[in-house]
């Protein structure tokens, strides 16, 4: 992680001044979203906009896994998971889904010209060998993101934070 400093923190709030103002916000499905909602909901502030990502990886020159339609319904239930934790009053949420064949390259791509202040996300359990063969998207947000990147814990009592130095 050359040029990022990592940052662990118990109180969130007196260091997010501006961090979680525009903040995108990528999930995989609906479960990840429920579970990633609950977790950002903790974090953000009422007045923060609230760029909620689903990135559906398209294959060069192979089959995709899935039907766009499908994809579509897919990307559906998991803004409707995300919607439901976020009670009235909340957060501005908006929905995006993307396509790309790099998942991380993609959001960060769109994290730049969203002009997000921040990247957050719940990491996923997985095993090298699965992150070897598809790709390690968190190692693609850290190592070529030019805006802060939250790695948000499955549990509220601690956040880490990285960013340039």
């Amino acid at each position: 992680m050359s040029g990022k400093v990592l940052l662990v923190a118990a109180n969130i709030e007196r260091m997010t001044s501006g961090v979680f103002d525009r903040v995108l916000v990528p999930i995989a499905g609906p479960h990840n979203a429920a579970n990633t909602a609950r977790v950002v909901y903790h974090f953000d502030p009422k007045d923060a906009e609230v760029v909620v990502v689903h990135v559906v990886e398209k294959g060069e020159g192979v089959p995709d896994k899935a039907s766009v339609e499908q994809r579509r319904v897919f990307a559906e239930k998991a803004y409707g998971s995300f919607w439901e934790v976020f009670p009235d009053g909340g957060p501005t949420l908006q929905f995006r889904t993307l396509y790309g064949r790099n998942v991380g390259e993609t959001i960060r791509r769109t994290a730049e010209e969203e002009r997000a202040t921040a990247i957050a996300f719940v990491p996923r359990a997985g095993n090298r060998w699965v992150r070897y063969l598809t790709g390690d998207v968190t190692a693609e947000l850290l190592k070529r993101s030019e805006i802060p990147v939250i790695a948000l814990p499955k549990e509220q009592k601690r956040i880490i934070l990285t960013h340039d130095a």
